[in-house]
């Protein structure tokens, strides 16, 4: 009788250590992702594709994404759930966001997490100019991944039309200038640069092309109202009021797209994450060229990082640092340029067969990447989302005429001076 009783109490020890061994081994460690597109459509689709590949291969890791809107929105609904006692394990946010972030103590840098000798390649793998808004006091804050720098867009046929060569887009703001003007005609205009959403970005270009830095490495300092950036300011604004080569009052971020493939404009700056929807939406042949040169050539990089939000679980933060690796891998860095037009972050995306062979067939695939050669951060500096506003609403009110670009600039280096004081 005690032997049964023995034999019976080592099967159920022995069925309970299996239960909990099971149990264990299906308890997948759960990250939450805000992610900045918003829900449904073709971006969303390519994003859930990925992360059910990514818990195909790694079932001990669930990935929940959520869709919120654009940078601003979702930095917004990260942080106050965060706040609210929701907490996610990491985001995409702008790169622009970093000091932010720090300084709100929200993040942790990756190089604390990723330790490994395979972790520290992998964090010296991406595109020097593509780290450099995540990059801060020494620490690897933001991993690139859905990044961009601004590149001319142009209809080939509308070049054609008014005798151009369209194989040869304008290499200065002159040159620019002189096309625009003979493109512009009844119901259609030259040029568009898009004035909303933005307008810091693409005044940013504007000035580095004019040979002016807006803010120094250390985001403690800006110079809108030197006298080259003015210049730069103005230069934009005479393009619609003097010029009459672009429509006068706002251009709008997210319609610009569909004016230039209406044929509303012949040519448009835009983010290279609208490539291979321009190249799916146009029905004419188009090229894309890198951004015209004044005093030098230039463009801002922009888009987004991964970060790593405080408060995970050692185990949370080990699969995030797992997850960000396997999406930001040379052949998924592929696939997302591929799918978005957005630039592959690391050069060994570029040499994967997959992107090699689009751009055997699209060229216009690696303009982006080859304008990171003369590409420069995206403004940021402490401060970022106020000394931002400001920069944006003195660009709005004299591109509207509401105020001279000297006024505007003056006022917005004002504000920003005020602002930034303490980190001097």
């Amino acid at each position: 009788m005690l032997s049964k009783l023995i034999k019976k109490t080592a099967l159920a020890a022995l069925f309970a250590s299996a239960l909990t061994a099971s149990s264990m081994a299906c308890a997948a460690t759960e990250l939450t992702m805000y992610y900045p597109i918003a829900v449904g459509g073709p971006l969303t689709d390519v994003i859930d594709g990925m992360i059910n590949d990514f818990q195909k291969a790694n079932p001990d890791i669930k990935v929940k994404a959520v869709y919120s809107g654009n940078y601003d929105e979702t930095r917004v609904r990260a942080l106050s759930a965060i706040k609210g006692g929701q907490p996610a394990q990491l985001s995409v946010l702008g790169a622009l966001d970093t000091y932010d972030l720090i300084d709100q103590n929200l993040i942790e840098p990756f190089d604390k997490v990723a330790t490994s000798a395979e972790d520290k390649a992998w964090l010296q793998s991406f595109y020097p100019g593509l780290m450099a808004n995540g990059t801060i006091g020494g620490h690897v804050w933001g991993i690139p991944f859905q990044r961009s720098t601004i590149v001319m867009f142009y209809n080939k046929d509308m070049f054609r039309a008014a005798g151009l060569n369209p194989d040869a887009p304008p290499k200065t703001w002159k040159e620019m200038l002189a096309a625009a003007t003979k493109l512009t005609g009844k119901d259609k205009f030259g040029l568009m640069i898009p004035s909303t959403g933005y307008p810091y970005w693409m005044f940013q270009a504007f000035a580095i092309q004019n040979g002016v830095s807006l803010m120094n490495k250390e985001g403690t300092q800006v110079y809108f109202n030197t006298p080259a950036a003015v210049e730069a300011l103005e230069f934009w604004h005479l393009l619609a009021a003097t010029h009459k080569v672009s429509p006068a009052g706002a251009i709008e971020w997210g319609t610009l797209r569909q004016a230039f493939v209406q044929g509303q404009t012949a040519m448009m700056w835009h983010t290279t994450g609208n490539l291979t929807a321009v190249k799916k939406e146009a029905k004419f042949d188009f090229g894309v060229a890198m951004l015209p040169a004044n005093k030098q050539p230039g463009s801002p990089v922009g888009g987004g990082n991964f970060y790593l939000f405080k408060g995970s679980s050692p185990a949370q933060q080990a699969a995030s640092v797992t997850f960000v690796r396997w999406m930001t891998a040379p052949e998924r860095a592929a696939q997302w340029s591929i799918a978005t037009g957005y630039v592959g972050t690391s050069p060994a995306s570029y040499n994967t067969p997959a992107l090699r062979d689009y751009a055997k067939t699209f060229p216009q695939a690696l303009v982006a990447r080859d304008q990171l050669a003369v590409a420069i951060p995206e403004f940021s500096t402490e401060q970022t989302a106020r000394v931002r506003e400001a920069l944006s609403n003195a660009v709005q009110a004299a591109l509207t005429g509401t105020k001279t670009s000297k006024q505007a600039l003056d006022e917005a280096q004002a504000t920003a001076e005020r602002l930034l004081k303490p980190y001097r």
